[in-house]
């Protein structure tokens, strides 16, 4: 009985993550995926508005095994590189194994429009391989994010995934799952920062997911999360010589167990 349920949780989480947006970086599964207005290279994948704070040269490589299953690996790239006028960027994803595999692969652009206002776009390739019941299909997918800063240490973000609602296949209305993510961050203080959000796929219910973020020293943090609806719990570290950022930690589901994870991303100071 245990192996059914352990089975149909993990179809579920399947579906989930194969059909709509997928968490890449270590930062943000280490705080819960509470990540919508966070500044970084990883904004590719978590809010392409974010990206217009950029202001260096930047590129990741992400990994996860959720549940310890090597079915269920996932690599993430990201590479962004700041303009006169505005951040390009470029990224892909992989989820899954050779039975089943979801892919996404695209590019974007984003501008900061105001000393305290960011939006871009982003335009996806898309698609899953899974021969036993739709073979192979693909669509184009569009995602938008803005990005607010409202003082020196408060910061919103918003972001909507497949915004045009991209058909998965011919049949009914089955189509690749929307996501919107609303967030908000408060820096405390240099060392101690605070990130909450809310989660909302279409025919899902409303998911929370809220992290912590406490700096140890100028190159060592500690991180802690929480999401709702499955609970999961999920902490880390991070890291950060001079322009190298490697970020390790794991979440926990309390049912499936453990979903380890590692990124690394390198800037250029010019």
């Amino acid at each position: 009985m245990k192996s059914i349920l352990s089975i149909l949780l993990v179809g579920c989480s399947i579906t989930s993550f194969a059909q709509g947006w997928v968490p890449a970086g270590a930062r943000s599964m280490s705080m819960g995926n509470a990540s919508v207005t966070f500044q970084e290279v990883w904004a590719y994948h978590n809010n392409p508005g974010a990206l217009g704070e950029l202001k260096k040269f930047s590129a990741g490589v992400s990994y996860e095994n959720r549940f310890l299953l090597k079915e269920l690996q996932s690599q993430a790239l990201a590479v962004a590189v700041p303009l006169k006028v505005g951040v390009i960027s470029a990224g892909a994803h992989l989820y899954g194994s050779n039975r089943y595999r979801s892919y996404k692969a695209g590019v974007g652009y984003s501008l900061r429009l105001a000393d305290k206002f960011s939006a871009g776009v982003q335009l996806n390739y898309q698609g899953i391989r899974l021969p036993d019941a739709y073979g192979s299909r693909s669509n184009m997918s569009a995602e938008v994010g803005l990005f607010a800063r409202f003082t020196e240490n408060w910061t919103m973000g918003f972001s909507v995934f497949n915004l045009n609602r991209a058909k998965l296949s011919e049949y009914g209305d089955d189509r690749f799952m929307t996501f919107m993510r609303l967030g908000t961050a408060y820096q405390f203080s240099k060392k101690f920062l605070v990130a909450i959000e809310a989660e909302k796929d279409l025919e899902y219910a409303l998911r929370f997911k809220s992290g912590v973020e406490y700096k140890v020293i100028d190159e060592f943090v500690l991180r802690a999360g929480v999401q709702t609806a499955p609970l999961e719990l999920s902490f880390g570290f991070g890291y950060h010589p001079k322009m190298v950022q490697i970020d390790f930690g794991t979440s926990y589901h309390q049912i499936l167990g453990w979903s380890p994870h590692f990124s690394v991303q390198f800037e250029l100071n010019k």
